[in-house]
């Protein structure tokens, strides 16, 4: 290649110059000259430091591989004669891995003649399912694998936690009656 369309240090474009020349002018500012779009015609370089690119590029991906959401499937399990106290305990942390954007998959263990009975186990994924029908939607549907009933539940995504409404309060804006002279208009 005889030459490039150069790109000097600070973003300004230099035109197009002789590869030697722009060579001369990235060892001349102690940088080197990178090759950024190789099938342009003519291919663009540009004068930079290249060991401190590579090493933003590199906390660039460490930054963004930090701030990715780290969605794990979490597993509850049920029995089909599960007490009330335990179904609202399990499905109670349900509904917080729900919250906290993991994805749960419930299953139903059936022991001994409790697998004759698979209606007993759809009944508790029923149960859970209307139970958090307002934060979760059913990615797989209930389905029996051997000796186990297994349903999937994922976070819905407008799903906002509950937020119990208090007394409306008097905005900064809003003009507030004067108690006493409330009482002045009474008397008179």
């Amino acid at each position: 290649m005889d030459t490039v369309r150069l790109i000097d240090n600070e973003g300004n474009q230099r035109g197009v110059v002789a590869t030697r020349e722009a060579l001369a002018l990235a060892r001349s500012l102690d940088l080197d000259l990178v090759e950024i779009a190789p099938t342009a015609q003519p291919p663009v370089c540009r004068i930079m430091d290249y060991g401190k690119f590579k090493f933003d590029e590199a906390q660039k991906a460490k930054e963004s591989r930090r701030k990715t959401q780290n969605v794990g499937v979490k597993e509850m399990k049920y029995r089909p004669k599960i007490g009330p106290g335990d179904f609202d305990t399990k499905t109670r942390l349900v509904e917080k891995f729900l919250n906290e954007g993991h994805k749960v998959k419930v299953t139903i263990m059936f022991r001994g003649r409790e697998s004759a009975h698979p209606e007993l186990g759809k009944k508790i994924l029923d149960r859970i399912v209307e139970k958090l029908t307002d934060i979760a939607k059913v990615e797989s549907a209930a389905k029996l694998d051997g000796r186990n009933m297994i349903m999937v539940l994922g976070p819905e995504k407008k799903a906002k936690p509950k937020v119990v409404e208090a007394s409306r309060e008097v905005p900064v804006g809003d003009v507030v009656p004067n108690v006493s002279a409330e009482v002045s208009l009474e008397e008179s």
